[in-house]
């Protein structure tokens, strides 16, 4: 079975993407296409880049690079998990990109994007310029909460609507055979 890794690409205290992703991991894990590794940024804790090769050589130097590289190989397709800092991605997902190169090739992604009135959809689409390069393909189905904090409830916990139960379907569904097609590619690498 194809494994889906769900990365949480905040490690702000108090941030909303641990939740988001707490909602979306058993989600992804009941839709029955991929095994799901949930990848949080903040226990992963990668230091600022600091690979004195470039990735693509794939010469690593650092235990904690040769982990994240290991990790990121063995998933098949990725859904990041992001908010928006500032009209663009979170430095901690940006620097966790950079350290890898090949890792990431010919693997979909997929975006869960929250916020405010445009529920991190700036940060999705800055992070879809960062990928391209590397050889993922995003896939068009997003999730996007807008208000995101209209939809915690007392515990913290989101509690989705139907449209984004709806979208988060659609999202997996779309990985799940864009994956299937890419598969050949990552074969071949």
């Amino acid at each position: 079975m194809p494994r889906l890794g769900v990365i949480v690409a905040s490690n702000r205290p108090g941030r909303v993407a641990l939740p988001v992703a707490d909602w979306f991991t058993p989600v992804a894990e009941q839709h029955g296409a991929f095994e799901v590794d949930l990848i949080d940024l903040a226990e992963v804790d990668l230091p600022f880049l600091d690979e004195p090769k470039h990735p693509s050589l794939q010469q690593y130097e650092h235990a904690h690079t040769l982990e994240w590289s290991e990790r990121i190989a063995a998933v098949d397709a990725f859904v990041i998990v992001t908010p928006e800092y500032n009209y663009g991605m979170p430095a901690v997902l940006k620097n966790a990109i950079d350290f890898l190169h090949a890792e990431w090739a010919h693997k979909p992604v997929g975006f869960v994007s929250y916020g405010g009135v445009a529920a991190g959809t700036r940060s999705v689409e800055m992070t879809k310029q960062v990928v391209g390069p590397l050889r993922m393909v995003p896939v068009a189905a997003t999730v996007s909460v807008p208000f995101v904090q209209g939809f915690l409830d007392d515990e913290g916990r989101i509690v989705p609507n139907e449209t984004m139960s709806g979208a988060a379907k659609g999202l997996l569904d779309e990985l799940a055979s864009t994956e299937k097609a890419l598969r050949p590619l990552r074969e071949a690498a």
